[in-house]
Formats: C-alpha cells, sequence, structure tokens
C-alpha cells in the first residue's frame, strides 16, 4: 500500500512553523552588530540621477512618471538616526526587521528616454545605474516563454530576492518573509503604477535560470521572484488584456533529509520552472464564497468606497508617509472604518471612477481566504469572523473576546493583544499544490502581502494604526479561532488606535 507523501512546499511549511514547546530551543546565533547591507552595489556603471524629475516643475512628463512610479514603489522615504555611524533608512514598502531583501531592476528595450538595456533601482540615493547597456528584451522574451505581455511594452520591472538579508535573522522561515515583502512592493506598484498612467502586469511564471542570467545573478544568493511588464497607458497599443500571472513548476516529493539552514534554498530550487508546463485550469468564478456555516450570524460590510482626494493625491501621500505602528491602546475602531479597510483591499472594482485598476493583477486570489478575530469594534460582537467577499459580509464563527489568545498566537507581542482586531490570511496548500506545485507557496505569499500592503495604505488614511505580522504559533491559530484544519495561515495584520509616543 503506498503513501502520500507531502510535497517539499508543505515539508517546508510544517518544518518552518512556531511552536510554543519548541521556539526557544533553537536560538540563532546573530552578530547583531553586523546585519546585512540592504543595498546592492556595483563596481562600473552609469548612474541616471531620478530625484530632479520628482519635482512638480520637472518638464520631462516620462521622467517624472517613471521616477514617481520608482520612488513610490521602493524608494527610501524616511531616516532614522542610530547609535554606529549609519543611519536606518526606511522604504515605501515595509519589510520584516527592516531587512528588505527585495532588490528592483528596471529592463528597458528602448523607450525615447532610457536607452536599451539593464538597471539597478539604486533605492538609496534614488537613481538607476545601468550595468548592462545591450537589448536584453528578447532574452527576456524567452525565459517567460513569450509571455503577450511582453510583445508590446517597452519596460518591465523584475523584483528578486537576495535570501540572505532576511535569512540572516529568520533562519529557514524567511522564505515566507521573503514573498511577504515582495508583495508588499508589488502592492505599492500596482498603486503607483495606476498614479502615473502605467498598468503593472504581473508575471510569475518564468524560467528562473533564464531570468538570473540575464541580471548577472549567483543563484545560490539571489533569485528572481517576478516579472512585471509595464503598459504606458499613454500609448494606446500598450492597452493590453489581462493575462495569467501563475504557471505551475513540478512537484517535488522525493527530496532528502535536509538540514536546518538548508530548507530555504532547498524549496527556492524546487520550486524553480526549466520548461514551460501547461496552464492549470481553474474552475469558473463562482458566485458563492468558500465558506458558509450553518447557523453563523452574518453581517454586511456594505459600505461606500474611500475618497482619496482630487487625483488620488491622498493615496501618494499615504505611501510615502506609511509606517507599522509599533504600540496599540487597546482602544476600539468604529465598524465604518473596519468596513472601509475590507472594501478598498478586497473591492478594487469600486474605485475605477478614481482611476484606479479596477481588475490588478494577483498570482490566484481564489486560494487566499480571509478570516478576522474582532476584539474591540464598535457595533460589532466580539469573536472570529469569516470574511465573505463574494456576499461582502461577515459571518462569525467564534463568539468570544480573543485578546489573551492572541496575545500568546504573537509570540507575545502586545500588538495582538492590543489590537482592535487582527486579520488573517490562510490557504488550502494541499489544493494550491495540486493546481500550481511548489511554486504555489511563492505566488501565496505574494498574494497575501500585496494584500496587506493595500490594507497598510488605507488604515493609515483613514487613522487606523496597522502592522503586519509574520511570525505566529501557525496550528494554535486554527484550533484558537476556528480556522478550518486545511487552512495554512500566510500572514496576519494587526488594526488598532495607535499609541502616540512622546
Amino acid at each position: 500500500m503506498s503513501t502520500h507523501r507531502d510535497s517539499i512546499a508543505q515539508h517546508y511549511h510544517e518544518r518552518t512553523k512556531y511552536h510554543p514547546e519548541t521556539i526557544g530551543q533553537k536560538v540563532p546565533n546573530i552578530d547583531w552588530d553586523r546585519p546585512p547591507v540592504p543595498f546592492k552595489e556595483y563596481k562600473l556603471g552609469t548612474s541616471i540621477d531620478l530625484k530632479p524629475y520628482l519635482s512638480a516643475d520637472t518638464e520631462d512628463e516620462n521622467w517624472q512618471r517613471l521616477s514617481r512610479l520608482l520612488y513610490c514603489t521602493y524608494g527610501v522615504t524616511a531616516r532614522i538616526p542610530t547609535l554606529s555611524s549609519q543611519d536606518l533608512l526606511l522604504r515605501a514598502a515595509p519589510s520584516a526587521g527592516g531587512l528588505y531583501p527585495a532588490e528592483v531592476y528596471l529592463i528597458s528595450r528602448g523607450t525615447p528616454e532610457l536607452p536599451p538595456g539593464l538597471y539597478n533601482y539604486q533605492s538609496r540615493d534614488h537613481s538607476l545605474l545601468c550595468f548592462w547597456d545591450s537589448n536584453p528584451w528578447q532574452d527576456l522574451q524567452k525565459s517567460c516563454f513569450w509571455h503577450p505581455a511582453l510583445e508590446n511594452t517597452c519596460l518591465a520591472l523584475v523584483t528578486t530576492a537576495v535570501f540572505f538579508r532576511s535569512a540572516w535573522r529568520y533562519q529557514d522561515r524567511a522564505y515566507r518573509r521573503i514573498h511577504l515583502d515582495t508583495g508588499h512592493l508589488l502592492g505599492n506598484l500596482e498603486l503607483a503604477a495606476s498614479l502615473n498612467d502605467y498598468r503593472a502586469h504581473l508575471i510569475g511564471g518564468f524560467g528562473d535560470e533564464g531570468v538570473n542570467r540575464l541580471l548577472y545573478l549567483n543563484s545560490e544568493e539571489e533569485g528572481t521572484i517576478s516579472v512585471v511588464p509595464l503598459a504606458d497607458l499613454c500609448d494606446r497599443d500598450q492597452h493590453l488584456p489581462h493575462y495569467p500571472a501563475a504557471l505551475p513548476s513540478p512537484t517535488d516529493t522525493n527530496y532528502p533529509e535536509i538540514e536546518d539552514g538548508a530548507l530555504l534554498g532547498y524549496l527556492h530550487q524546487a520550486s524553480c520552472i526549466e520548461t514551460e508546463l501547461p496552464t492549470p485550469k481553474r474552475n469558473p468564478d463562482s458566485s458563492e464564497d468558500k465558506y458558509n456555516f450553518p447557523f453563523c450570524s452574518k453581517v454586511s460590510t456594505v459600505t461606500p468606497p474611500i475618497d482619496w482626494g482630487e487625483n488620488l493625491s491622498g493615496l501618494e501621500t499615504t505611501i510615502l508617509k506609511r509606517r507599522s505602528t509599533r504600540a496599540y491602546t487597546g482602544g476600539a475602531l468604529g465598524f465604518d472604518r473596519l468596513k472601509a479597510l475590507l472594501d478598498f483591499t478586497y473591492h478594487p472594482e469600486g474605485y475605477v471612477g478614481f482611476g484606479l485598476d479596477n481588475d490588478p493583477d494577483y498570482f490566484d486570489l481564489d486560494l487566499i481566504q480571509i478570516f478576522v478575530a474582532v476584539s474591540a469594534i464598535d457595533g460589532l460582537e466580539s469573536g472570529c469572523y469569516y470574511y465573505a467577499p463574494k456576499a461582502r459580509e461577515l459571518r462569525q464563527i467564534r463568539f468570544k473576546n480573543f485578546r489573551r489568545e492572541l496575545h500568546f498566537l504573537c509570540l507575545g507581542q502586545d500588538l495582538g493583544r492590543d489590537a482592535a482586531a487582527v486579520l488573517f490570511h490562510t490557504a488550502d496548500l494541499t489544493k494550491a499544490v495540486d493546481r500550481y506545485g511548489d511554486r504555489c507557496y511563492r505566488y501565496l505569499h505574494l498574494d497575501a502581502g500585496h494584500l496587506g500592503q493595500r490594507l497598510n495604505l488605507a488604515a493609515i488614511y483613514l487613522g487606523c494604526g496597522v502592522s503586519g505580522i509574520a511570525g505566529f504559533f501557525d496550528d494554535r491559530v486554527n484550533d484558537i479561532l476556528g480556522i478550518p484544519e486545511d487552512e495554512a495561515v500566510l500572514y496576519l495584520t494587526t488594526l488598532g488606535q495607535p499609541e502616540v509616543r512622546r
């Protein structure tokens, strides 16, 4: 009788779970005085200063659009003095531990402003460094299996991950955080593109080795995570339809015994794509949400869309001033604000009139589920709810206040205890592996991070505190909150009244 063996993605997820009984047993040997440098340097290359084009007075509109796109996506937006000689540089997209594992590259096919070549975005001084000046576009197309979004576009943004930057602190579990962090970046990119008349088309199904080689990466240290053609909406030929963003990889169930510290690298290599596999068949969109628990109370979340101000000025300002909240008061938030946050995060179709993309690219949102633990929302009973985005309602599955349990689930972080609500993104990992092979692990966390960033921005704009948490006792979340066992917890976002520290 054959026995089922988990895929490497499922094995990785189980191996990297935090458990109360073992979390303190493996204490990493971290040299806190020597953190990894979160910026990439090149010895040779030609630098293009983008700072002058941030000004509203510049006459070069195309340079201004590109400059602001990159700045809002991943630019340095704050400097915090430290006891060392180096300031802590914070970026537009949040990153676990301030480690910023993502790198951003721009590939140009050739535009009037930007000659063909390979460019690294130097966020530290907001510049583009050209490190290769030949036309790489055909090699990019080949590595992306001739994806149609690359046929008429002239620019593509590529995100990579420098693995050690995050693994230095979080070891093997860093692979989760790397993709959540990159998802935050992609959330910024989606919105910044709309602000600057671009449309971002996600490509997650590409030949890893080909893109890594194109960018001259050491694939043991740095790997490509996403390719994003940028359609210029000022050019009619670049008004493109939607295309599938995800392709499957093989599913590895024949992996060896893997030592701690080697699991991250093994999963990344196992989830690479060498040759294009058939696009997985997806069920037609259903009008029903996944869960409709019997006898649960249901509360509508229908609400008017958030008004981001004239020309979306409030959105750009929020992207640039966003910071993760460090402490909450424990006070309540109004239900209207929670409804607005859910609306902006999960219903982009309501914002087309504001100039935003009504159907932005994700890898596969059908796989993502949402649960909300409510501790202090005025007008809403405490408990755990399933959020049904298609029905636009909260469905209560547990009836108690979980403040004490949330403090425990979040590894003793006060953010969990003092939050007014904690939102959980989950996914059925078995179903995801069946659809996309082991590469699904990338897609799930990228999508969860993307959604989390929309939630971050809406919360800040509405005056709420917000902070993402990627460290939690995985299995206890399901047990305590009543979330079905087959839902793997991907990401937590805490929401509350921010504590003002003087």
